[in-house]
């Protein structure tokens, strides 16, 4: 099976009723905007809890991470790196710890 493999966290894919990592259909180049586009499309129920509804902006306590990289403050249109739209390496969406 080919495309874009993205890994989400549990609580997500509970939401969208995914198991594993769901592929995505993304057309290059590939970016976060386009990826997380791609997903809300074909996961609707997604829409606003990954990127703000309104300003399209990551939310405060989601990361992502490809290739070993923190990607969470690359610009959304910058493109992701080869690994990740050849399907090789999978894009990660990780709620990120608060506290002490």
């Amino acid at each position: 099976m080919s495309g874009v493999r993205v890994k989400l966290p549990a609580h997500l894919r509970k939401l969208a009723r995914v198991d594993g990592e769901v592929r995505l259909d993304v057309p290059a180049p590939v970016t976060q905007r386009s990826l997380l586009d791609a997903l809300e499309a074909c996961h609707p129920v997604l829409r606003g809890t990954i990127r703000d509804h309104g300003t399209q902006r990551r939310r405060a306590y989601v990361r992502f991470f490809a290739c070993e990289q923190d990607l969470s403050h690359e610009e959304p249109d910058a493109p992701l790196p080869d690994e990740v739209a050849a399907g090789t390496e999978p894009f990660l969406v990780v709620g990120a710890m608060a506290g002490g």
